[in-house]
């Protein structure tokens, strides 16, 4: 008699489970910011090596970027595990969980990937709350086949989609000329005033926002000492919208208030993107029901309350170009929410490593019904897959 290759994945999924508990403490434990998640790197992908899956390193010319691939079969499902923390904080994003989760994935569909027809593909992904990295990495290639994409994510609340905004992310840099600030300030170029001359166009410019906007960010640098005239300061904001193009509409009128601020001082303004913009999301409603209802049957309860703000992630880049889901893991965290230290800290509990072992299985047995379903399937496979060959994406702008 066949065996039901969801019990083969539960099964493994289960005997998984103490070491995708420890994965994820041990990333907690080590948090690295954006692009430099060398020891993250290095202990996710170790994992699936031990496990016989072809691992390379330093794929899409990214240091800490890996690709881990198990498999043969025509349709290839790639899961994302995302590597970085935020800096002082550590990982009060969860991506500690969602890095145990994406391993997890992958161990659980190891043993089946045959069977199903299917090339299960992990890919480590660094640098998602700043820089982009799974858009440096699906534009040179390291998406390339894939027919489906998954991860899930940690929050407040269990969701089965990620509520989006698109966001660009600058630094902006205004210089100068240093100056002593009483005897000769009339000979400086006071370049923390034109910082103050872009926020308060920036403040102003609020009122007339759409409702999805956004702006936000702090100053970096804004003078040496406080008998210097700042010759040189610096800001780094964010700005969001509801989608690229409404992205795109409103980037000329933030870039115009540090203009403003330029013009008003007589510094010079450079403008330094921190990475490609993010888009919204596209979810698959196919697949975010097969997640849902496999999530369901493990016992993961969903919220129906109407969920307020949204965020911003490189995966949503993803989704504009292949089937996409991203389902929230809920660590029923009360008032803790992302991005706070007190979140960090439920991230490292029991409730965050069940997430995980529970995320890992429902992207895993997700991954058992889409390559089973034959509509499903024949519509995944019909996607062109060589996004690297794609001659201008949508988010170039």
């Amino acid at each position: 008699m066949t065996v039901d290759p969801k019990e083969i994945v539960v099964s493994d999924n289960t005997a998984a489970a103490d070491l995708l508990v420890d994965l994820s403490h041990r990333v907690w434990d080590t948090p690295e910011i954006a692009f430099e998640e060398y020891e993250t790197a290095d202990m996710t992908s170790h994992v699936l090596v031990d496990a016989g899956f072809e691992v390379e390193r330093g794929i899409a010319d990214l240091p800490t970027a890996w690709s881990a691939t198990y498999g043969s079969g025509e349709l290839t499902v790639t899961i994302c595990a995302e590597l970085d923390a935020l800096p002082d904080i550590g990982h009060a994003c969860g991506h500690n969980v969602i890095a145990a989760a994406g391993v997890g994935a992958g161990l659980a569909l190891r043993n089946v990937a045959d069977d199903l027809g299917i090339t299960v593909r992990v890919l480590g992904t660094p640098a998602e709350e700043q820089g982009g990295g799974k858009i440096l990495m699906l534009e040179r290639g390291a998406f390339d086949g894939t027919h489906m994409a998954m991860m899930v994510h940690p929050a407040p609340n269990e969701g089965d989609r990620f509520p989006t905004l698109a966001i660009a992310q600058c630094d902006f840099h205004f210089h100068g000329r240093t100056a002593h600030a009483s005897v000769t300030p009339h000979m400086g170029v006071n370049a923390a005033d034109a910082i103050t001359v872009a926020q308060v166009g920036l403040g102003l410019l609020r009122q007339h926002l759409e409702p999805e906007d956004q702006v936000h960010g702090i100053v970096t640098k804004g003078g040496e000492a406080a008998n210097i005239v700042p010759g040189n300061a610096s800001a780094r904001y964010f700005y969001r919208a509801s989608d690229l193009e409404a992205l795109s509409q409103l980037e000329p009128r933030i870039r115009a208030c540090f203009e403003a601020g330029a013009m008003a001082t007589g510094a010079t303004l450079e403008i330094q993107p921190l990475g490609p913009p993010y888009s919204e999301f596209a979810h698959d409603i196919d697949l975010v029901e097969k997640y849902r209802k496999n999530a369901e049957a493990l016992g993961r309860t969903f919220d129906s309350t109407p969920r307020r703000g949204a965020g911003s992630t490189d995966m949503a880049n993803v989704s504009l170009l292949m089937p996409t889901i991203h389902p929230m893991l809920g660590l029923d965290s009360g008032s803790a929410v992302n991005h706070q230290p007190e979140f960090a800290a439920y991230c490292r509990t029991p409730v965050a490593d069940r997430a995980a072992v529970e995320g890992a299985l429902s992207m895993a047995l997700t991954a058992v019904d889409a390559s089973t379903d034959e509509a499903t399937r024949a519509r995944l496979l019909s996607h062109e897959t060589l996004y690297s060959e794609i001659q201008e994406y949508p988010w170039s702008f």
